[in-house]
């Protein structure tokens, strides 16, 4: 009588089989078993890792650079003259937002908290190595490396800053909130209805840009030609890429500012608007200086505009500041809540209008914003540090960050402290009524010390059950075929019984 032990005793190898079959479509273990992983097979699984690595890191800006989408399109149209939404095949493959330093320090600690449970789950892989008989360089470097990437994690919150781990008590009150050019994404652009549902958000203040006309109107317009937002196309064909300052007011007028809108479907609203919704929104004409002014006088909001100067062959090249000057006394708005950026006669407009807040759109030198009577400071987000922003308030330099379009990014300049953020989604950001999160400095040493200690038993309590597991289990070729014969059998029984085994399944 022959009893049998098992013919295959397999140590499992989750990760090679992925790999092996993957690379080498040897899905089975006995196909596995012929030949050893080449190094052709270990290039190609690094080259997969590092291409999985890249992709999560290439998504991972890619989602925080969605605040900038509308500035990346408006970019592309001033490049190549058409409007379309290129913000997903392209601001995805590039690195532009590998500078986004502001979204590192708003996720930093949960950044941490991530990488460490992956490498944390790594160490199953690399104790299995370890407890494998017979010590080779290779599994002491393994070792080494993980061991090195595992302390650096243990100890890398020491060099994490965020402005949103301090005391909830020292939390200033949330930025003001200016609505650049309106909201854009509710309505057309540098309109009269955009900067109406603007004010319905609440906002404190309302931005655009500002072009002079050819006979001398101050008008709001952001591109320097006119085929973006109107139907110049239809009603001056052959003008239609002539500068904008190259029009009269009358000619301006006529333009219609909305149906592009409609059309184009920039920030994919339009789905969500009611029949007498679009049809305000396509009867929209190009706005003037002056009416945006009275609107926010009638609304009591401030008013900030980013002045373009007239190319040189236009009448008005060199009084522009001045039509401009006249345009914002004569709207009627107290002078208080007008935001002058314009760096040219900024003495001149000092003395006549006195009463306007001198604002500077440059990074300057503290001693130089008081020597030119400047109090506030618009700047883009990423411009300015955490360290400016502090610097700013002791010296009673408003600042103002602009581009501030998702709650996180405001959250983020919520705790450091910024008095007033420009936006083009004011009906977005007007939902965020506390920070995302908020941590003191104890409860973010407490999760760290926790988290660490919670890895440092996971992973040792690891490499003890590998090293227990491997110990107990004996390791065999998958060719070998183990046959006990009962006691007293000789072993010529034994030689034939495997012969027979062996070749039963042989093809005849």
């Amino acid at each position: 009588m022959v009893k049998h032990q098992p013919l295959q005793v397999y140590e499992r190898q989750l990760c090679l089989s992925c790999l092996t079959g993957i690379y080498g479509c040897r899905w089975k273990r006995y196909q596995r078993s012929h030949d050893d992983t080449t190094k052709w097979e270990c290039l190609w699984s690094f080259i997969l890792f590092c291409t999985f690595s890249l992709l999560l890191v290439w998504f991972y800006f890619w989602w925080e650079a969605h605040n900038d989408y509308s500035e990346f399109n408006w970019f592309l149209y001033n490049r190549s003259g058409e409007w379309s939404d290129g913000t997903v095949p392209i601001l995805a493959a590039t690195a532009a937002g590998f500078t986004y330093i502001a979204f590192l320090m708003a996720t930093g600690p949960f950044l941490h908290i991530g990488a460490l449970a992956a490498v944390t789950a790594l160490a199953w892989l690399v104790a299995g190595q370890m407890a494998r008989a017979g010590k080779t360089r290779f599994q002491v470097m393994v070792l080494l490396i993980y061991l090195s990437v595992l302390l650096t994690l243990y100890f890398i919150p020491l060099s994490i800053t965020s402005p949103c781990i301090m005391e909830r008590g020292s939390l200033k009150a949330a930025p003001a909130i200016i609505g650049h050019q309106g909201a854009p994404m509710l309505a057309p652009e540098n309109t009269l209805l955009s900067f109406n549902r603007a004010l319905q958000r609440n906002v404190s203040g309302l931005e655009a840009d500002v072009t002079i006309s050819l006979d001398g109107v101050p008008f709001l317009m952001r591109d320097r030609t006119l085929r973006r937002t109107t139907n110049v196309r239809r009603v001056f064909p052959d003008r239609q890429y002539d500068d904008a300052s190259l029009f009269n007011w009358t000619d301006l007028s006529s333009l219609n500012a909305g149906q592009w809108f409609l059309k184009d479907d920039p920030f994919w609203t339009v789905q969500y608007m009611s029949t007498s919704e679009r049809w305000s929104v396509g009867n929209q004409t190009v706005c003037s200086l002056e009416q945006m002014l009275k609107l926010a006088a009638k609304s009591k909001s401030s008013a900030v505009f980013t002045l373009h100067r007239p190319p040189a062959n236009h009448p008005h090249r060199h009084d522009w500041v001045n039509l401009t000057l006249d345009t914002v006394l004569r709207s009627g708005i107290p002078q208080r809540q007008v935001m002058w950026t314009v760096d040219s006669n900024r003495e001149m407009v000092r003395n006549v209008a006195p009463g306007l807040q001198q604002t500077s759109v440059q990074k300057l030198p503290l001693d130089t914003l008081h020597h030119k009577g400047i109090s506030r400071v618009l700047l883009r987000y990423n411009q300015a540090s955490a360290q400016d922003v502090r610097l700013y308030n002791e010296n009673n330099i408003s600042l103002t960050l602009c581009s501030v379009n998702k709650p996180w990014l405001y959250s983020l300049l919520w705790c450091s402290g910024v008095p007033s953020v420009s936006s083009e989604a004011p009906q977005v950001l007007r939902k965020v009524h506390y920070p995302l999160w908020l941590m003191s400095p104890d409860e973010y040493c407490l999760i760290w010390i926790s988290t660490d200690l919670i890895s440092f038993a996971v992973v040792l309590g690891i490499f003890i059950f590998q090293k227990w597991r491997m110990s107990g289990m004996r390791s065999y070729n998958p060719e070998q075929i183990m046959l006990s014969a009962a006691v007293g059998r000789s072993s010529r029984d034994v030689n034939i019984m495997k012969e027979k085994l062996i070749f039963s399944g042989q093809p005849q």
